[in-house]
């Protein structure tokens, strides 16, 4: 049923439970699970920018390693990428380069003025733009 999942991960409670879904789905199925973190290039200023995007790799290198410990207790295959840019292009972009089945990831279920502020989370424009199914992880705070 799947050869590849994606599962784009931020360290989050709600990518947690990401990964516990797809690490579950892909130990049914014999699928591999490439891994994704994606440091965002919107968030520090041109001065910061370097400090901002080491600190941000290194939670990705965690973020990712945790994607990976879970995987193994399963007996699961995963690959692990660190990617830069938009998130929500850069996961769209991910499933195609790595010819994911199916994406994985987790949402906060953001709604009303929390929607409104945050403009939409990662989760529901890849949902929007993905041709590929998106299976969500939903994260009550």
């Amino acid at each position: 049923m799947y050869d590849a999942i994606l599962c784009p991960t931020d360290g989050s409670a709600g990518s947690a439970a990401a990964i516990e879904q797809a690490c579950g789905l892909a130990a049914l199925t014999g699928a591999r699970i490439h891994a994704l973190f994606v440091v965002d290039e919107g968030i520090a200023g041109a001065d910061e920018w370097d400090l901002v995007v080491e600190r941000e790799e290194e939670r990705g290198e965690r973020a990712l390693d945790a994607v990976a410990e879970a995987a193994a207790e399963r007996g699961v295959e995963t690959e692990l990428h660190l990617r830069r840019g938009r998130p929500h292009e850069e996961i769209l972009d991910a499933a195609t380069d790595y010819g994911a089945d199916l994406i994985v990831m987790g949402t906060h279920g953001r709604t009303g003025i929390g929607r409104f502020v945050t403009a939409g989370s990662v989760a529901e424009r890849v949902v929007r733009h993905s041709e590929l199914p998106v299976l969500t992880a939903h994260i009550r705070e």
